[in-house]
């Protein structure tokens, strides 16, 4: 794209600040959406749980970028925290959909996030984004979440599904957890160690967004994981290599269950996850492999 407006939720989470910087260092013009009153002129307020926007904020941009959610792993799933994670995701991307659709001049793609929790568990089965949802809590809000824009896409804004898998860096996520515990020499495999873990680098998926805002050919689901799926053995074994570290401990699946309730299914789950659209439009990983992508968060 050239030198654009772009409006951007969710942008002090790791992926949402390593986006903007990219962007800005480009040149781009970035608005930051932001959950309360607008201090800065790069900022504009939005509250997803009463579904407002100030849209007068989204006049002029080129592209909209929504990310914003409760984190899935960050608490324990109770009932009270399942809806949190539904409604922060449904609620606010109506909510961004709808202040798109109603703008005289709507943007010309709205990239929302999703997750490749809509494909549930693939077992030893590669999938793409052809494959239907699966089962259970984290694919039925998948479902709903990619629902929730439909008001931009009936206006005519392209739109597209980021369905994320694991990004791979030491700066936060389900990742930026592992890091501390296998420099301890505490890491291990989680279960048998032969559930797939679909992971990307940090650096491939920041690119990876900028080339969907910048692929007017893409639109609906892209997922945006590396093209070499690994199990969660193999993950374990890599990470020892590249820290130095013994992978000798084991989390047994019972145990993460008494310590992650719910949430362990999910830990435990196998998704084999290909990125297809990715792959078709021309996207050039920078680190493909599991050991490119640990030694690129190190770096």
């Amino acid at each position: 794209m050239p030198h654009s407006r772009i409006a951007v939720t969710g942008s002090t989470g790791l992926i949402g600040a390593a986006l903007v910087r990219s962007l800005r260092a480009d040149g781009h013009e970035v608005v930051r959406m932001v959950r309360r009153p607008a201090a800065d002129g790069d900022e504009v307020e939005w509250d997803p749980k009463r579904q407002y926007v100030d849209v007068s904020g989204l006049a002029g941009c080129d592209a909209v970028v929504h990310l914003a959610g409760a984190g899935v792993g960050d608490h324990r799933w109770t009932e009270a925290y399942k809806r949190e994670i539904r409604e922060s995701r449904v609620l606010g991307t109506a909510a961004v959909a709808e202040a798109v659709a109603s703008l005289d001049t709507p943007p010309k793609v709205l990239l929302s996030g999703s997750a490749i929790g809509f494909y549930g568990d693939t077992g030893d089965r590669a999938v793409d984004e052809g494959a239907p949802p699966g089962e259970g809590f984290l694919p039925s809000v998948c479902v709903e979440w990619e629902e929730a824009t439909a008001p931009a896409e009936e206006a005519g804004v392209r739109t597209v599904h980021a369905r994320t898998g694991l990004v791979v860096s030491r700066r936060g996520g389900a990742w930026g957890r592992l890091f501390p515990l296998f420099k301890a020499g505490l890491g291990g495999r989680m279960g048998s160690g032969r559930q797939y873990w679909s992971f990307i680098a940090l650096h491939d998926h920041i690119a990876a967004l900028r080339h969907v805002l910048d692929t007017e050919t893409l639109s609906g689901p892209v997922n945006l994981t590396g093209p070499s799926p690994v199990t969660n053995g193999q993950v374990t074994a890599a990470m020892g290599r590249v820290l130095r570290r013994p992978t000798l401990f084991t989390a047994p699946a019972p145990a993460l269950k008494a310590a992650l309730g719910e949430f362990a299914g999910d830990v435990l789950t196998s998704q084999r996850v290909l990125p297809g659209q990715l792959l078709d439009s021309g996207f050039a990983f920078a680190f493909p492999e599991i050991e490119d992508a640990i030694r690129a968060a190190l770096r």
